[in-house]
């Protein structure tokens, strides 16, 4: 006589900690601790670490209960949108600084649009530390 064992395996959702806001935040919004809390949920491309948010600011709403993406935090915004900034291009040895328009707000490491105040030109530059905008060749 013979025997067959069937074994029937399922796909289920891995569930590992995801980051959700407790409230709901406004884009622009500097995150607290108070504001997110770790939750087990299949949530793929969420932030896994509250030290990966907090301290961060709001680039979109985030909605109580919804897992938060990196991509929806960024640094908080040095620069707003109108600010004039320094703007540097820098190549070589030679270094020419300006003076330019925001034409958006971002944090250190963003790219943004600037405008030459001189020439009315329009380029993207990069945020520094000190809130420098610099154009690459």
């Amino acid at each position: 006589m013979i025997r067959f064992l069937a074994v029937l395996f399922l796909a289920a959702p891995a569930f590992a900690d995801t980051v959700v806001a407790t409230r709901t935040i406004r884009a622009a919004d500097i995150i607290s601790a108070a504001d997110v809390e770790l939750v087990a949920m299949d949530a793929g491309d969420a932030a896994d670490h509250l030290d990966l948010v907090i301290g961060m600011e709001a680039r979109v709403a985030l909605y109580a209960g919804r897992p938060i993406r990196p991509a929806d935090v960024g640094p908080p915004a040095i620069i707003d949108r109108n600010d004039i900034v320094p703007l540097v291009f820098q190549s070589g040895g030679l270094t020419i600084t300006t003076g330019g328009r925001s034409l958006g707000r971002g944090g250190v490491g963003d790219v943004i649009r600037v405008m030459n105040l001189s020439s009315r030109a329009t380029v993207s530059a990069k945020i520094s530390q000190k809130g420098i905008a610099y154009v690459s060749p």
